[in-house]
């Protein structure tokens, strides 16, 4: 009969190797994670910390994106707002444009109108979370202010030309703002503000009709502008939205990848352990059985 000369051994590191895979499993179960260390399972360690950087990238843009929703659907709102004062102050100076009234309703049509471009004013000044939307790059600074030493009056755009973008994690670029002198203070007739003081000049003067016409149809022309403007923005509203809801579908993705990855099978954890737990018990039937005084009693066993 021959004997194995690396029994005693083989016996101990047995049952070192079912104490480690005892804890290891015990740990899991308690856990509920399958990989809590790198060198356990590298592979799954590494494909783990490529699914975290990639939510947190996505976590990152969603709390940019709503920040971005909200300036814009502000900036929208405004120029909404802008299109209903400029419609109003055309159908004021078309009625004070048929020659029928007098030196004192022109110069009510006057007062109005210069009530509604100080209100264009306020809202081509419109703020959020503390910077100015229409301001350019100059987000500190108040974009519009009027000066009525002269007649017709003179606004002046004290903002800058910068336009801002956002970088979607695909790599698409959305517009997030167009600059206050882009929309209210356009070449030529597209001039907001030019429009509405040449008007309240008009009517304040007893009524310059010719004029008059001439700086209604300009103003007419600015409104259509400023409509085109709003579409940019609207347009930009639209992306960051689809943005928006495609990145949360992905989030949602990969978390769920990421628990899968790393949350334990429980049931198959259990059945395991409780192999483990009988063939640790086996093998310390075995070493009883060698008795007080084997070799086995000269091994360290257990680390």
């Amino acid at each position: 009969m021959r004997v194995d000369p690396f029994f005693v051994s083989n016996l101990a590191s047995s049952l070192d190797q079912t104490q480690l895979t005892e804890q290891q499993l015990t740990a899991e179960l308690a856990s509920g994670v399958s990989v809590t260390s790198l060198g356990q399972n590298p592979e799954a360690a590494g494909e783990n910390v490529l699914l975290l950087n990639q939510i947190d990238q996505d976590d990152s843009f969603t709390q940019t994106s709503s920040l971005v929703q909200g300036q814009l659907q502000v900036a929208d709102s405004a120029l909404g707002s802008v299109v209903s004062q400029l419609t109003q102050a055309i159908s004021l100076a078309t009625s004070a444009n048929n020659g029928t009234l007098n030196s004192s309703d022109l110069q009510s049509i006057s007062n109005q109108i210069a009530g509604i471009r100080d209100e264009v004013q306020s809202l081509a000044n419109t703020s959020y979370q503390g910077q100015y939307i229409f301001a350019g790059g100059k987000t500190s600074t108040v974009p519009f202010s009027t000066s009525s030493a002269t007649s017709p009056a003179v606004t002046t755009y004290n903002g800058d030309d910068d336009v801002n973008f956002l970088e979607t994690p695909n790599g698409q670029s959305i517009q997030l703002n167009v600059p206050g002198d882009q929309i209210f203070s356009g070449a030529g007739a597209n001039n907001v503000f030019t429009a509405l003081n040449n008007l309240v000049a008009d009517y304040a003067s007893g009524g310059n009709i010719g004029a008059a016409v001439n700086d209604t149809e300009a103003l007419n022309t600015a409104l259509n502008y400023v409509s085109g403007q709003r579409v940019i923005l609207d347009n930009s509203l639209s992306r960051v939205n689809a943005a928006s809801d495609a990145i949360t579908s992905e989030q949602t993705q990969l978390t769920a990848a990421q628990t899968n990855l790393m949350q334990a099978d429980l049931p198959t954890i259990s059945t395991q352990l409780s192999l483990t737990e009988t063939q640790q018990t086996a093998l310390e039937d075995v070493i009883s059985q060698l008795g007080p005084g084997s070799l086995f009693d000269k091994l360290p066993i257990g680390g």
